[in-house]
């Protein structure tokens, strides 16, 4: 089944050939990045003995398997795991978005909120938590949390309610910061981010982390953060509302928490998670999508050049950015000769002020890109959040070209305000520039993709 689930985009007037070719490099970027396959390359079961990459677990004495996860890679991952274990695997729970559910034979699904937690959320690490107190010595839990588990998976510390973790969650996403400031702060206000989940396993547990990345560097503390030692501090949480001007606006429960660093309070840190057997494995990179895209566009006889898999900041600007490196190449061959394929990757942010309306930072890049490319031939962006989710939207992210910008107008549609306002989705949605895939079963970093003809080769 493809990804991309609406091709209205190839009817409109314009550069169809090249949107189906940003399309299409989607398609295979998404398959590339795909965790399912990567757990049945790196678990397997032959006889008694469990493999996981270079490491072997005897069960032949009773040892039982555990699967604990929650994020928007989790359910691919739990799925493979269940076809190459099957009945080797004792109790499993994961947790995954409301609406991305699927059906497993040993392993429980959780419905939970994202990008703002919920009950689900909080029953999910209940739950996980009362699982894991049935670990016994020699024990075998295999822990896959990817990007989303933040939301997905929740205990908040004592004294901090679900509300007001909620609205933490808000004001954190809406302020600009990045996922590595996010999470220190998210960190300290729970009992099992930071390693905490495991900490208290008995000694000779054997701890099986299957990690795929959407955090640039593909720090393990940063994207399963819940099974591995932790880098991060107080001071770093505190840090983090310093720099957005966060601590007037968020709950004093968390203020409080944050200011008082209790005793204890701490992540955790590597010599007390010495009394487990750990192995942690990374399945995909952050990187994936991009670089597959490239050899996607190679494949087809295109020029590709991946300008960066590690932009951040504001879409917006990424995107004025991105377009003036795509009309450079059309018209001076620099930094690569047209026809070809522009790629980058990473995780921009949208800060808002105020109200919002619906749209996302892929969704945002777009309908920048748009206004760059008016009027303009030969020349078309696209922009998706790989999993499939841009934002607080059902929306993977938007494409443009230089007919976008007059379709909207056509429409009565101010791209410009939906912009200031941050409601991108319906712009899109009327006038089917929007990108919609459903959840793709992975997540790594955000994918853009400018694809680049000379004007006398427009349309091919």
């Amino acid at each position: 089944m493809p990804y991309v689930q609406n091709r209205a985009v190839l009817t409109s007037s314009g550069d169809q050939g090249l949107r189906r070719l940003a399309l299409d490099i989607v398609e295979d970027a998404l398959a590339a990045a795909d965790p399912a396959p990567a757990v049945r390359r790196t678990v397997g079961l032959m006889g008694p003995t469990l493999r996981a990459g270079e490491r072997s677990f005897d069960l032949s004495s009773g040892q039982r398997v555990f699967v604990v996860g929650a994020g928007k890679a989790t359910l691919s991952m739990a799925l493979a795991l269940e076809e190459v274990l099957g009945p080797a695997i004792y109790r499993g729970l994961i947790s995954v978005k409301t609406g991305h559910e699927g059906n497993l034979s040993r392993i429980e699904v959780i419905s939970a909120g994202h990008p703002v937690p919920d009950e689900g959320s909080l029953e999910a690490g209940r739950l996980a938590v009362e699982m894991l107190q049935e670990v016994r010595p020699g024990d075998v839990v295999i822990a896959c949390f990817t990007g989303g588990s933040s939301a997905l998976f929740v205990s908040p510390v004592e004294g901090i309610s679900l509300a007001h973790k909620a609205e933490t969650n808000r004001r954190l996403l809406a302020s600009g910061a990045n996922i590595i400031e996010i999470n220190n702060v998210r960190k300290h206000l729970s009992t099992v981010k930071g390693g905490r989940l495991v900490r208290d396993l008995p000694a000779g547990t054997n701890v099986i982390t299957l990690a795929v990345s959407d955090v640039i560097g593909d720090h393990l503390d940063y994207l399963t953060d819940l099974s591995v030692p932790d880098r991060s501090t107080f001071a770093d949480a505190r840090a983090t509302l310093d720099k957005y001007g966060l601590w007037e606006g968020l709950p004093q429960s968390v203020t409080d928490h944050l200011r008082a660093a209790p005793a204890g309070g701490e992540t955790v840190q590597a010599d007390e998670l010495s009394h487990l057997d750990r192995t942690e494995i990374l399945l995909i990179k952050a990187d994936a999508a991009c670089l597959a895209a490239q050899a996607a566009a190679r494949r087809r006889g295109w020029r590709a050049l991946v300008l960066s898999t590690e932009f951040e900041g504001e879409s917006k600007d990424l995107a004025r950015h991105l377009v003036a490196i795509a009309k450079r190449a059309q018209t001076e061959g620099s930094p690569i000769e047209p026809p070809c394929v522009l790629i980058g990757g990473g995780e921009t942010t949208v800060t808002l002020a105020g109200g919002a309306g619906r749209g996302g930072p892929n969704q945002e890049f777009a309908v920048q890109s748009a206004l760059e490319l008016a009027g303009l031939e030969g020349i078309v962006a696209l922009a998706i959040d790989t999993d499939g989710t841009d934002g607080p939207t059902e929306l993977a992210g938007g494409i443009a070209d230089g007919t976008t910008q007059g379709r909207a107008a056509a429409a009565g549609i101010d791209l410009e305000k939906a912009l200031t306002n941050h409601d991108v989705s319906p712009a899109l949605e009327a006038i089917e520039h929007q990108v919609l895939t459903g959840a793709t079963g992975t997540n790594v970093n955000d994918l853009k993709i400018l694809v680049v003809v000379p004007l006398y080769q427009e349309g091919v």
